[in-house]
């Protein structure tokens, strides 16, 4: 079976797989990812914050320790979105199940927005990001993490057992649907370039502050070899934008 981009989270198997890797504190989102979200965020105090794909609330909780005036977030799993509300505070705090093709923006509500590797689920992406551009306030903030365009690219699906020692880069500029084996499963993902992500930004209107690849950092590893096989190849992109 194949499943269409985030609808694999409601597959319990996968699920409990995914949860399971993705809190790994040497995960690669947490090791790679997260350190230059942190890095790129504003300051979130009494900061209203809209989370596009803010799964199980992690995140979410971090941003109102942080002490931010308001956190939305919004995700088409209906287990990501129990996970969040069963971590996050009724306080200051929502939480909608709704896909980012179907939620309604509204003019000039947030001083950031997030999208952390949830934005290569969607088909059209252009819609996607002027309707982030109107839903923040002036001078706010879009940060955004994709999977890199290095790991999207291939149309034959690699199926890989134990850690992969070879990556291969092809069809780089056929975008489009591809069809990724992972933990067992068919899933579906959107392959774009890099010029066309700044592109789409670009042309919504956003200034692009910084782009980061996520390159590893040796302090965030306690492994040495895992540290050296993760300079091999880009696992992420994310950029700053501002609007």
């Amino acid at each position: 079976m194949v499943y269409n981009g985030t609808s694999i989270y409601d597959q319990e198997s996968f699920f409990n797989q995914f949860m399971a890797r993705r809190n790994r504190e040497t995960s690669p989102n947490n090791t790679m990812e997260s350190p230059v979200v942190t890095d790129l965020i504003d300051a979130v105090e009494g900061k209203r914050i809209l989370d596009l794909g803010c799964g199980d609330g992690r995140f979410g909780l971090t941003l109102i320790q942080q002490e931010c005036a308001f956190y939305e977030g919004v995700d088409p799993s209906l287990n990501m979105v129990q996970k969040a509300k069963e971590s996050l505070p009724e306080e200051n705090c929502t939480i909608h199940l709704s896909s980012m093709e179907d939620w309604e923006f509204k003019d000039e509500q947030y001083d950031i927005v997030v999208s952390r590797m949830a934005l290569h689920y969607v088909a059209d992406l252009s819609p996607i990001v002027k309707n982030i551009y109107r839903s923040l306030k002036n001078d706010g903030q879009l940060l955004c993490s994709v999977q890199h365009p290095v790991l999207t690219s291939p149309v034959e699906s690699v199926a890989s057992h134990g850690k992969r020692s070879n990556w291969t880069v092809d069809d780089y500029f056929n975008q489009g649907e591809r069809q990724e084996r992972w933990i067992n499963e068919q899933v579906i993902k959107y392959h774009r370039t890099t010029e066309t992500y700044f592109q789409l930004l670009k042309k919504a209107g956003f200034a692009i502050e910084d782009l980061k690849e996520c390159e590893p950092q040796k302090k965030h590893f306690k492994n040495e070899e895992e540290y050296n096989r993760r300079k091999r190849i880009p696992l992420f992109l994310a950029f700053s934008c501002r609007k």
